[in-house]
């Protein structure tokens, strides 16, 4: 018996539409949720709100840190000089991207032939990922100038692009690993099989699956690469934070601070969000949530083939 229907359909034939659901897609059920989260929201950050304002030292934390005029005042000036941040960020993106797939490549390198590299490969990325930045930015950026090497340069902003490229591509490098690591291994053998050497294995079929698969979180790090562009301070690059500090030294205000960390807000939390959709629609791909074109094209008849 089948009092339904539901076995009777054909293979071919596309089941009943469904009712349209509420407006908005929210039943009772979701309207009463967004309800309580709205009022729960806004009693949370009322409350903290009312002990903020109300604390014996806010107008005084108000005047230092949240001064409408120096607020105003200072944020072109900081948005000019973020630009030095912007162009340090994309000149060492383009390296590291560069060195951290050259070291991964390397450390994924099989055979005792190629061991030698392998060590120098994995020294490196644990002695750069093992030191805090600020240190190594210290050490070669006032170092190796104060050496007077003849052709050697000593432009702070150059030996910003080399210290933030030298760190962070230890920490690529181990993503791409990562990402090289989770190609099955017969994806290889194949390749092998077909007669493709090791290294055009690597380059045609192993890194190109590696370097799709790794993209979510290699927007990660360098959305940790844009916030620690301000670290060069230390060598006397003028960005937005050393910036930030001489006009607060000059107002005798920490306002600017604030504008700062605005401008990094709003820089930085799109892309952390764009960050977050592509791991979740990695992770819906990797459940057999997304598309099947092929299977899609053959139900609705394409180039005259029926599923």
């Amino acid at each position: 018996m089948d009092p339904e229907g539901v076995y009777a359909q054909p293979s071919g034939s596309v089941p009943p539409a469904r009712a349209p659901g509420p407006r908005l897609g929210l039943g009772g059920e979701g309207a009463r949720a967004l309800l309580i989260a709205i009022v729960s929201t806004v009693v949370v950050f009322g409350a903290i709100a009312y002990v903020v304002v109300n604390s014996a030292g806010w107008p005084r934390v108000q005047a230092q840190f949240l001064n409408p005029e120096i607020f105003w005042s200072s944020l072109p000036k900081l948005v000019s000089k973020f630009w030095v941040n912007v162009q340090l960020f994309l000149l060492a993106e383009v390296l590291i991207l560069i060195c951290g797939l050259l070291l991964a490549v390397i450390r994924s390198m099989p055979g005792p032939v190629f061991f030698p590299l392998r060590l120098m490969a994995t020294i490196y990325v644990d002695v750069f990922r093992a030191l805090p930045g600020v240190l190594v930015i210290i050490a070669l950026g006032i170092g190796i100038p104060a050496l007077r090497i003849e052709g050697v340069p000593k432009d702070e902003f150059f030996w910003a692009v080399v210290v933030l490229t030298l760190v962070y591509s230890a920490y690529v490098s181990e993503v791409y690993r990562a990402g090289i690591e989770s190609v099955h291994a017969s994806q290889s053998a194949a390749a092998r099989s077909l007669g493709l050497s090791q290294l055009q294995t690597m380059r045609y079929v192993v890194v190109p699956q590696a370097v799709r698969r790794v993209i979510p979180p290699l927007l990660n790090d360098f959305i940790g690469l844009q916030k620690d562009t301000v670290l060069v301070s230390f060598i006397g690059v003028v960005e937005i934070f050393r910036q930030t500090q001489i006009m607060s030294a000059a107002s005798f205000n920490f306002t600017p601070y604030v504008a700062t960390a605005l401008i990094f807000l709003v820089v930085t939390i799109p892309l952390a969000r764009f960050t977050d959709w592509l791991v979740a629609r990695e992770r819906r791909r990797g459940q057999g949530g997304g598309p099947r074109p092929a299977v899609d094209a053959g139900r609705r008849g394409i180039g005259g083939v029926r599923g």
